[in-house]
């Protein structure tokens, strides 16, 4: 079932809907009214060959939507505007396709596409969030051209690209008795009772990955440093503030793991010693002196067991592949992935990250923005891939 809704990017589901039936998919069209003033029913009727739905009340005989709901294997909604996203986040079924939705019992895809501003919204961004956790996925907004000449994230994803995630979702339970380890978000090194020494990171990227790998059947541990984001649900979480907290939780489950991904922004030193009581201004500067944290990824890869898949991470300003290939070879990690981070770049703390993927088998993704769902689908398809291959360990 492919929903079409009111924006600018309706135009782009007719791509979809020929991409879909020319791979062999039975593609049936909803559209909402408002989607009908940007492209026109008769347009994916004559491309899919079947019709191409608008009304709730079309059908008077029959109950159209619960019928629709229970024919179909698959819904995708492309373009998904904002409002429609509010709609199925609250439950709302005052029209055709959000009345199949809710009768729906089975994956559902959403590609988000509106203008930046809606996107980032808090509004737009709890019912995103509302809608992941109960396991809808969603692909995009990507960064680029809007209408009316503007440009940002909210431009919905491509044809071909919606098409992919379609596939994978159809054979997604594909981590199904798999463990996977997650660290996410900074580490705060303590220097007195109320500072520390820390970095931007809010465990976005972290708790991303661990949501698309749940949705694809893996038990996830999810270990969370003090970030700005709330763990998902469904999956099992420890809590840790330090470096050496981190570490020792890792540690402690990793033995196990089939995968540990890296995401946790660890600091890089700590003070050798933190003062029992806050320090105070008037009595001068303090004297600073810091001392290295325990290097938990080479340590992982150092004791990871046959089969084990490991993830690293890195943040550069500069150079990024280049230093993000050096990280690889170095830690030893199967799947390095490069962050550009800055104040003037995304990642720490947005919902995009420029970055590339790199592989010891040189099964590379050059530097790009993705938003953070994509490349958490991206990060676990590697998995996914090398534990296939692999065996159980």
């Amino acid at each position: 079932m492919l929903g079409v809704t009111g924006g600018i990017a309706a135009y782009k589901a007719a791509t979809l809907a020929r991409l879909l039936t020319g791979a062999g998919a039975s593609v049936t069209t909803i559209l909402t009214e408002s989607a009908t003033r940007f492209v026109g029913s008769a347009t994916f009727a004559g491309l899919t060959g079947r019709p191409a739905h608008v009304s709730l009340w079309e059908r008077p005989g029959e109950v159209l939507h619960v019928r629709l709901a229970h024919e179909h294997d698959m819904i995708v909604v492309a373009p998904c505007t904002a409002n429609v996203m509010a709609k199925l986040a609250l439950g709302s079924a005052d029209d055709l396709l959000t009345s199949t939705v809710l009768e729906f019992d089975g994956p559902l895809l959403l590609a988000p596409a509106m203008h930046t501003g809606m996107w980032t919204s808090s509004t737009t961004q709890a019912h995103a969030a509302t809608l992941l956790e109960r396991g809808v996925t969603l692909i995009g907004p990507v960064a680029g051209p809007l209408a009316h000449g503007d440009a940002g994230v909210g431009r919905m994803s491509e044809p071909d690209d919606i098409a992919a995630a379609m596939t994978r979702i159809a054979t997604a339970r594909d981590l199904t008795d798999r463990t996977l380890v997650v660290t996410a978000g900074p580490t705060h090194e303590p220097i007195d009772p109320v500072r520390f020494i820390g970095n931007r990171s809010s465990g976005k990227m972290g708790v991303a990955i661990a949501e698309v790998a749940r949705a694809r059947g893996a038990a996830v541990t999810l270990i969370l440093g003090p970030g700005s984001v709330d763990p998902p649900a469904g999956v099992h979480t420890v809590a840790v503030e330090t470096a050496a907290e981190l570490r020792e939780a890792v540690l402690a489950c990793s033995g196990t793991a089939d995968a540990i991904v890296m995401a946790a922004a660890v600091a890089d030193f700590r003070p050798v010693a933190a003062a029992d009581a806050k320090l105070k201004k008037d009595r001068g500067v303090p004297e600073l002196v810091l001392e290295p944290t325990p290097d938990i990824l080479a340590e992982l890869t150092a004791r990871s067991p046959a089969g084990q898949v490991v993830v690293g991470f890195a943040a550069e300003t500069h150079d990024v592949e280049t230093a993000g290939r050096e990280k690889l070879v170095r830690k030893g990690v199967d799947v390095l992935v490069a962050n550009r981070v800055g104040r003037e770049h995304s990642g720490f703390g947005s919902d995009t990250n420029e970055a590339a993927i790199i592989t010891a088998d040189s099964h590379d993704e050059p530097l790009r923005m993705w938003t953070k769902h994509e490349l958490a689908t991206a990060i676990v398809d590697r998995i996914a891939a090398s534990l296939a291959g692999r065996g159980r360990s």
